[in-house]
């Protein structure tokens, strides 16, 4: 007897969730129910699929292997289904959307009716994170990466740039003064990153040659935090552009140092898993960003 496709998405939402449980609330059926389709699937098969402890779940190398064949199998069944739907001129499905969430607030949001007014049948969930998640786990179909990217188990398409410059309201310099050196902003109030260390690398040379890596004399867990430090008087940030558009627009943030920065871009990518089929509904949503994003959000 063959195994359906019902008992292979059990399989591999098992897989991907970490757990029976977790599988069963995503899929909206019971726990059991998901335990028998996995017992169904590997009494077919005659193959033990997932070793199964009181901590976890492993795969066996019998399970592995055919966890390879379900995910093409399932991606087909996904592809065909939106294939007929294309036919009519109607893209449909759940897209959910992963990205830091200064980048969710700052430029997803502002152009997400305009995709949403396009596709109406597209359901959009929106996910944010500081840090980076496992796509499988959290069921992303799409995940947008600032900066460089580790994992070559991803595909990626680059959006664009971002630059990074230093910014200060007017009210903070008219109180303590506006540096005119790198070395002038010891003397100064910084406003930094309190997790992402790696953020508190500005782009500017101390006198000895050195990258400045400063201390925060402020820090914050996110970027709209500190630009509303920023904003509100508090100090001098260091910031990616894409996330400072309107503060400097309307002046409330103006720049500092501005002769003194180097050149520092900081890569925009859409990114997908490697192993998964990209869904018509994926690739429209990141066409629209290549589309709508460079010259106003991200360099070219």
């Amino acid at each position: 007897m063959k195994s359906t496709l019902e008992e292979q998405q059990a399989f591999v939402t098992v897989v991907d969730s970490g757990s029976i449980t977790s599988a069963a609330e995503r899929l909206g059926i019971t726990v059991s129910g998901v335990s028998r389709a996995l017992n169904r699937l590997e009494q077919k098969l005659g193959a033990t699929l997932l070793r199964r402890t009181t901590r976890r779940l492993e795969l066996t190398e019998e399970g592995e292997t055919f966890l390879g064949h379900c995910r093409r199998i399932l991606a087909a069944v996904d592809e065909a289904e939106e294939a007929m739907l294309d036919r009519h001129n109607q893209p449909q499905g759940r897209l959910r959307i992963n990205a830091a969430p200064s980048f969710m607030q700052f430029v997803i949001v502002p152009v997400i009716g305009e995709f949403r007014a396009r596709y109406p049948g597209i359901t959009l969930e929106l996910d944010t994170h500081d840090r980076f998640i496992d796509l499988l786990e959290q069921r992303v179909d799409l995940a947008i990466r600032i900066g460089k990217l580790e994992d070559s188990s991803l595909h990626a398409r680059l959006l664009g740039y971002s630059p990074l410059r230093l910014l200060a309201s007017p009210a903070y310099l008219d109180r303590h003064g506006t540096p005119q050196s790198v070395d002038d902003l010891q003397d100064h109030s910084l406003l930094g990153f309190s997790q992402l260390d790696h953020l508190n690398r500005w782009p500017l040379c101390r006198a000895d040659g050195q990258p400045l890596h400063i201390t925060p004399t402020l820090a914050a867990s996110s970027g709209s935090t500190l630009i509303e430090l920023a904003v509100a008087g508090e100090g001098i940030v260091c910031l990616a552009d894409f996330m400072t558009i309107l503060p400097r627009q309307r002046g409330t943030l103006i720049d500092v140092l501005p002769g003194h920065i180097e050149l520092q871009t900081q890569a925009v990518n859409a990114v997908y898993y490697r192993q998964t089929t990209l869904s018509q509904r994926t690739r429209l949503f990141m066409e629209f960003l290549v589309e709508r994003l460079p010259g106003k959000y991200l360099q070219g």
